[in-house]
């Protein structure tokens, strides 16, 4: 008898133990799902932390400009290089996947900024073209002009203000100018904003046009920044470069170049204001991938460089 009592105490002892894993293994699911239920109505910025991925390519195309930016399928391209790097720049483009562009953007008509953009406009998909209201006399403008016509495209001249977006990146319009006296004053700057992350996207703005930033208060503080005019003593001022306040700046720079770019003014001005400078020159193609909140940066040597 004493036996039986006791095989029945085990078994009570035995569904109790059970019962108790059961319910302890279901309550820390139903915690692990609340989590995940509270995660997902967090907001935007948090929901690209941990969810989104953007990478901006600084890509080298020697004493030229392409910068290429990739986010949730989505692309936008600032400048082309020269002429002779269009077929490169197709085909490196495609060895990233790309196949659509959203937001093709010419900063301004200068040779070193649209020379490749004919090329990219006949081989991708191209969603909108941006270009300021300028107008040039070179082959190298015709050739971006019949390049759109013959692709039933248009272009449109952003307005100070606007905003862009690409995928979870937004793109803000900071300065376009129209009638300029020099080309490189009427450079389209951007402003990119992913989560927490910043670019500042510059083309060849001048002191002048840094200036006319800072005075109209608009938000430049930003994680990245694309040294405006390959790093000459044009650009670059130094309050100009306090208020950006950049962790990195990237130089697009061609190696050897006629013009001694950078300038050693400048490169002493990023140097005193402890800014990481990454120059194409030295290290090549240079590749910022951001989470929303924190910043990885690759340098890799590639054959766009003709």
């Amino acid at each position: 008898m004493k036996r039986k009592n006791k095989n029945i105490l085990k078994l009570i002892v035995g569904v109790v133990i059970f019962i108790y894993v059961f319910i302890s293994s279901g309550a820390i699911k139903q915690i692990k799902d609340a989590s995940a239920l509270a995660f997902k109505d967090d907001d935007t910025k948090q929901k690209v932390v941990q969810n989104g991925n953007l990478s901006v390519y600084f890509i080298d195309v020697g004493q030229a400009d392409c910068i290429l930016i990739s986010t949730d399928n989505h692309n936008m391209l600032i400048d082309a290089g020269n002429n002779e790097d269009g077929k490169l720049l197709v085909s490196y483009l495609k060895t990233l996947n790309v196949d659509k562009i959203d937001y093709l953007v010419g900063t301004h008509p200068h040779e070193d900024h649209i020379g490749g953009m004919d090329d990219i406009i006949n081989n991708f998909k191209i969603d909108k073209y941006f270009m300021p209201d300028e107008i040039s006399t070179t082959k190298t403008f015709e050739d971006v002009l019949d390049a759109l016509e013959k692709n039933n495209l248009t272009y449109t001249t952003p307005k100070d203000g606007e905003s862009y977006n690409l995928g979870d990146a937004t793109i803000k319009v900071i300065h376009v100018k129209e009638n300029a006296a020099d080309l490189n004053e009427s450079s389209i700057v951007l402003r990119l904003t992913y989560g927490n992350n910043s670019f500042l996207f510059t083309g060849d703005a001048t002191k002048k046009v840094e200036q006319e930033i800072l005075s109209s208060n608009v938000e430049i503080k930003s994680d990245v920044l694309k040294v405006a005019h390959h790093g000459s003593n044009y650009s670059s001022n130094e309050d100009f470069l306090r208020a950006v306040s950049p962790k990195y700046a990237v130089i697009s720079v061609g190696k050897d170049n006629i013009y001694n770019h950078p300038n050693s003014s400048t490169l002493s001005k990023l140097n005193k204001l402890n800014i990481t400078v990454y120059r194409t020159d030295e290290v090549g193609t240079v590749i910022f991938k951001s989470d929303g909140n924190n910043i990885l940066v690759e340098t890799i040597k590639t054959n766009t460089n003709g």
